[in-house]
C-alpha cells in the first residue's frame, strides 16, 4: 500500500493542522507510511508554518515529526489521517476546510 500522504499539498488544504504555543503548522505531506515512522526518530513531515516570526505568512519545509507532535495539539484533520495516526480516537474533529472556514 503506497504512502497515502505523499502527494504535496496547498498550505489551505493540509492533511492536518496542529497547534502549538505561538505556531501552527499545516502538515502538507510526509515521507514515510505512518508505521514506519514510529521506528524513526528523524521522520520528516513537509508543514506550511506559521508563527509571529513570519509575520503572518506560511514558511513551507521539513520538519521532524515528533517536534510538531510533540509541541502541538491536533486541531482538525481528515478523516485518513485520525485513522492512520490517532486509530480509536473518539473525540470529533473538525476536517481542515471545516476548520479554516470558521477560522
Amino acid at each position: 500500500m503506497p504512502n497515502q500522504f505523499a502527494k504535496t499539498r496547498k498550505a489551505d488544504q493540509p492533511y492536518a493542522i496542529y497547534q502549538g504555543p505561538g505556531i501552527t503548522w499545516h502538515v502538507i505531506k510526509t515521507y514515510k507510511m505512518p508505521s514506519s515512522e514510529t521506528k524513526d526518530q528523524y521522520a520528516r513531515w513537509m508543514v506550511a508554518a506559521k508563527s509571529d516570526a513570519t509575520f503572518g505568512d506560511f514558511e513551507y519545509g521539513d520538519t521532524y515529526k515528533r517536534e510538531v507532535t510533540s509541541y502541538g495539539r491536533l486541531v482538525a484533520a481528515d478523516p485518513e489521517w485520525i485513522q492512520a495516526y490517532r486509530p480509536g480516537f473518539d473525540a470529533h474533529l473538525p476536517t481542515p476546510d471545516e476548520y479554516l472556514a470558521d477560522a
